[in-house]
């Protein structure tokens, strides 16, 4: 399944049933699970795990070092799990040693053409990162989000589940989980009901985030009064408990 023309550095662990594409280049530290297609001038450097069921389409590039002026050679990693599509030109770095040292990327993920993740950002599960969408460095994006066309999401910043960003949103701090988000600088537009009706969230769950979405974007009330009125909602729902946790152990302060 490896076609004559590629390249497979000794050292490369390739599993069962896996095609590599020609003019394609796998490096000595990279490992790629069962039954994943690589296609044509994909390159693939190390140390890099990816593992099972995944498609990496054509002028992709995986585990190169991170674009981070002080990086200096070290061994981190990048890490992708199973059932990912990563389709042409995207680019995924190794991580730096002044994060945790692995760029991570979780399973069932819909990369399309031309993004970005940067060295040391944890990505989820389920995400959708629509053409030219970028993160930059130490990002946190949680399960089930969806971000438009070219958004883009500064360095340190969070990014909570079931959210969906609008065509080239721009956002410098935390969106929290379950909204709507478009601009630059991004701003909130309500919650992500569609989405969330499509993942089956139940309507009470659904009317509930609608209460906390109302206490802390249309009270008028000030950040730590918000957090004090939502915090009485605890017994609604795992969902208004993760909302309001989110914003609570925000560090860079979250879009309003």
């Amino acid at each position: 399944m490896i076609h004559p023309q590629a390249v497979v550095e000794a050292g490369a662990k390739i599993g069962n049933n896996v095609h590599v594409g020609p003019f394609s280049v796998i490096g000595a530290s990279v490992e790629i699970g069962d039954d994943s297609w690589i296609g044509p001038h994909v390159v693939i450097n190390g140390p890099t795990r990816i593992g099972k069921k995944n498609k990496i389409y054509q002028f992709t590039s995986l585990g190169e070092a991170p674009q981070h002026s002080g990086y200096k050679g070290e061994a981190t990693r990048l890490e992708i799990g199973d059932g990912n599509i990563i389709r042409e030109y995207c680019t995924l770095n190794r991580a730096t040693t002044a994060g945790t040292g692995v760029t991570r990327v979780g399973n069932d993920n819909f990369i399309m053409a031309y993004c970005h993740i940067a060295h040391d950002c944890q990505v989820g599960d389920r995400t959708i990162f629509a053409n030219g969408a970028s993160l930059a460095g130490h990002v946190v994006v949680e399960d089930n989000v969806v971000f438009g066309g070219f958004t883009l999401i500064h360095q340190f910043c969070r990014v909570g589940a079931h959210t969906m960003t609008g065509i080239g949103t721009v956002s410098f701090k935390d969106i929290p989980p379950y909204l709507l988000v478009a601009g630059n600088t991004a701003t909130p537009h309500g919650l992500n009901v569609r989405g969330l009706k499509r993942r089956q969230f139940s309507d009470t769950a659904i009317e509930a985030l609608r209460r906390a979405y109302k206490i802390l974007y249309k009270s008028g009330l000030r950040l730590n009064e918000a957090i004090e009125q939502l915090e009485s909602m605890a017994g609604e729902g795992n969902e208004v408990n993760h909302f309001v946790s989110f914003i609570k152990h925000s560090e860079r302060g979250i879009i309003r």
